[in-house]
């Protein structure tokens, strides 16, 4: 990625750090909490540690709720500095809850309990007895899985899959160690448990999505991205909205808020990128991991520039402060102001949004298949809407080759079609129904070659979209008539479907084909992405039109969000549903006409002409529209 960007939020971020309200107002759409270390916690215990570091955060960004750790890598903190804290923090109003890491050790590859083992049971059970005396409310972060395989866990899963074992030995210890005794103490206590970013892999450690949400008083989201192509999760930015939408989905109301931290990203704007998506999706909380790096100042190699752009302020190392150009200066900023300015730019326009709609996309629980595709969609402009349970509504779905582990998937698929409700599928998902029904639909094999393509055929078009590189992916084969190529992928004289349509009862069945890199679909030309934009997005008012790395989000009262993950300001269109002739920029209150009609043509449904609307975008900024 190009790190040499504008980045406004630090240019303010310099100037407004001068003077900050020492009591900053609550934000109107949403409550904001911290989350303290058990590190961090026992040292609590030294108010005149805590007074002075607890200023500087409060000072700089609003803060509802402080989440305050018992216990983490073994280390339990004494009961009467727990004490010591909460009555410290309520007599600032701020609200306490408790917080639980189930770690042996962190810092030894996530080093968890082990389940089998009952002296490891027995002091997660008084860790969490010893919680619920404290506290009406208990989030358990991130860890409350397994990663053991000793002696005594290979005996007790015996001839299941460790995925199996493990769903079941997590969902036992849930109740059994966890909301059991906390409750025993305490009747009145809340017991939240908070679940990562990588929820494609969640069966296979033992998060039962399927038993948990049920189980436990809430649950809460780690939304956190930081930077895609760095070591590690490769998570894509889209992912912090689609996984609080997916979690909703799977306990309506039950979603407690979405939670970020500062790790792995390497500029500001990545980590406010992640804070704003998260209330994008409408999370009623935020929490900010953790009270220990809300205190780290920003420093100017947070704020890469243009190359031809100078910075507005200087860092003198004698006395640690920045030096704006007209000789002010000032004590630096923190990351707590970062997420202070964020919340206040979000919260002027967040209760004009509806609720949030997409393309509706279908994940069994416990599936795995195409690791992650729904964010890479996302980061397409296809706003997609994750669900546990197929979707039967809409008229047209997603289905990505985690459908495969719902064993009636080719039943519903085709019920779908009879009934005239169109279905997509992705070439990964083909793969895996080969020989089990789906042929019965459309004759189609994905065979075992492959093909390099740069240049695209969108419908009668054959010219003028070429990728910006060159695209490995399968050879899908077809019998002529029986099926049409929709977008088809060119390799010299040859041909193969990239995507494909067949009619089936009274809808249509259509195969999108995934690249060999699920990155590579970045590199589509804009004529592609908008032809699959247009087939995919027929229960939508907008749709984008323009190239990748351009998310669009869509909600339910004519109200939309365009973000623009590119390093350089972007033209884009919005297409919009019929009847609308205007668009209002909430925030600048700029409003924007349409400058044209787009068709859509497909075959089996009306053809349809919508208004188009030219914007631009900032680079790694967002637009707030109204529709009229």
């Amino acid at each position: 990625m190009n790190r040499k960007i504008f980045l406004p939020i630090l240019l303010i971020l310099f100037a407004s750090s001068i003077s900050f309200a020492q009591n900053l107002e609550g934000y109107r759409n949403f409550k904001v909490a911290v989350y303290a270390r058990a590190y961090e916690v026992r040292q609590m215990d030294d108010l005149k540690w805590l007074e002075p570091i607890w200023n500087t955060i409060s000072n700089q960004v609003h803060v509802d709720k402080i989440y305050l750790e018992t216990h983490r890598d073994q280390i339990i903190v004494n009961e009467k500095t727990i004490e010591k804290a909460k009555a410290f923090f309520n007599s600032r109003g701020i609200k306490t809850a408790g917080g639980i890491t189930l770690t042996v050790s962190e810092m030894n590859r996530f080093e968890t309990y082990c389940y089998s083992n009952p002296e490891h049971r027995k002091k997660v059970k008084e860790i969490v007895e010893l919680t619920a005396r404290h506290f009406d409310e208990i989030i358990l972060d991130d860890f409350f899985f397994t990663d053991c395989k000793c002696e005594l866990c290979i005996k007790a899963k015996g001839d299941q899959s460790w995925t199996d074992f493990r769903l079941k030995q997590m969902t036992e210890a849930a109740q059994s160690l966890v909301i059991g005794p906390a409750r025993a103490v305490n009747p009145k206590v809340r017991v939240v448990v908070k679940y990562p970013n990588w929820y494609e892999h969640f069966q296979g450690l033992g998060f039962n999505l399927e038993t948990e949400p049920g189980m436990f008083d809430g649950i809460y989201t780690g939304t956190e991205t930081r930077n895609p192509d760095a070591p590690g999760q490769h998570l894509q930015q889209y992912l912090g909205y689609l996984i609080f939408r997916y979690f909703e989905n799977i306990k309506p109301g039950g979603n407690g808020g979405g939670w970020v931290d500062t790790g792995g990203m390497n500029y500001m704007d990545r980590y406010a990128e992640q804070l704003w998506l998260t209330l994008f999706a409408k999370a009623p909380e935020i929490t900010l991991f953790d009270f220990r790096q809300m205190q780290r100042n920003i420093r100017p190699a947070d704020r890469p520039v243009w190359q031809d752009q100078k910075p507005s302020f200087d860092f003198d190392e004698m006395s640690k402060s920045y030096v704006l150009k007209d000789g002010k200066s000032f004590t630096p900023a923190t990351v707590a102001r970062a997420a202070g300015y964020t919340f206040e730019k979000v919260d002027r326009f967040l209760d004009k949004l509806g609720k949030p709609v997409g393309i509706q996309a279908y994940r069994p629980f416990h599936s795995t298949g195409e690791d992650f595709i729904q964010n890479y969609f996302g980061m397409i402009g296809l706003p997609v809407d994750l669900k546990s349970e197929f979707p039967v509504e809409p008229k047209m779905i997603l289905l990505t080759e985690s459908a495969k582990f719902d064993p009636d998937i080719v039943k519903k698929i085709k019920q779908r079609l009879i009934t005239g409700k169109d279905v997509a599928i992705t070439s990964g998902l083909l793969r895996a129904l080969q020989g089990k029904g789906i042929e019965d639909i459309i004759e189609l094999e994905y065979t075992e070659r492959k093909a390099l393509v740069s240049e695209f055929a969108v419908g009668f078009a054959s010219s003028g979209n070429k990728s910006s590189k060159e695209i490995l992916i399968p050879q899908i084969q077809y019998l002529t008539n029986d099926s049409w190529t929709d977008i088809e992928a060119l390799g010299g004289p040859a041909g193969w479907p990239f995507l494909h349509q067949g009619r089936y009862g009274k809808a249509s069945l259509f195969v999108l084909t995934i690249p060999d890199s699920f990155a590579d679909i970045y590199a589509l030309p804009a004529g592609v992405l908008n032809r699959i934009r247009d087939v995919l997005s027929s229960d939508l008012s907008f749709r984008l039109e323009g190239p990748s790395m351009v998310s669009l989000f869509v909600y339910d009262n004519n109200t939309f969000i365009v973000e623009s993950f590119l390093p350089e300001e972007t033209k884009i269109k919005v297409v919009a549903g019929q009847g609308i002739t205007k668009l209002t920029d909430i925030l600048s209150s700029e409003q924007i006409t349409g400058s044209g009609k787009s068709t859509s043509m497909i075959w089996g449904r009306p053809r349809e002409e919508r208004s188009t609307f030219e914007m631009t975008i900032k680079p790694h900024s967002y637009r707030v529209f109204r529709a009229e």
